[in-house]
């Protein structure tokens, strides 16, 4: 693209953006006035990388339908965000932030006193929900050979956790 048409754009922007951002403002809902900025921004990325099909003679309007398809997208996004979040367990009795704050330490601990292969082995475990099988398939190795490490670091991390509970 050249100079003439960065010099469109910027006209288009600098004529058009407070039109579209009302026309976004008025139609927000139920997204947040925090995401009409980005939304905006959006609109103007869409603008600029077909800036060839913007007609001459409707300019406001045809920018109006990007922000209208623009704000849709955005609301499905939304949906599903939320939907999936729905779907999330709520957390259980909050624990107070002192025991937060040393449960978290011991963890944090004994995760580093681990050795590398035991901690990658139970993260992958514990925090990516991998099964043996799928432990097996990660790190190139039988599932019986990755259910033996999956055991052996639980083991070492219970040791760890348990002698930090003593002291």
């Amino acid at each position: 693209m050249g100079s003439r048409d960065e010099d469109r754009f910027a006209r288009l922007a600098r004529e058009h953006s407070t039109a579209v951002g009302n026309y976004l403002r008025r139609r927000l809902y139920p997204l947040s006035s925090a995401d009409l900025d980005d939304l905006v921004e959006e609109t103007l990325l869409v603008v600029w990388r077909r800036l060839d099909s913007v007609p001459e003679d409707g300019e406001l309007p045809w920018m109006l339908g990007v922000a209208r398809n623009v704000l849709r997208n955005a609301r499905r996004s939304k949906n599903r965000r939320s939907a999936f979040e729905s779907t999330l367990r709520p957390p259980a009795n909050e624990p107070s932030a002192e025991d937060s704050f040393i449960a978290d330490a011991s963890v944090r601990d004994a995760l580093a006193s681990l050795s590398d292969d035991d901690r990658e082995v139970l993260l992958l475990n514990a925090w990516d929900g991998l099964d043996t099988h799928e432990i097996g398939a990660y790190l190139v190795i039988s599932t019986n050979a990755a259910a033996v490490r999956l055991s052996r670091a639980q083991r070492r991390f219970r040791d760890l956790l348990n002698t930090a509970e003593v002291s």
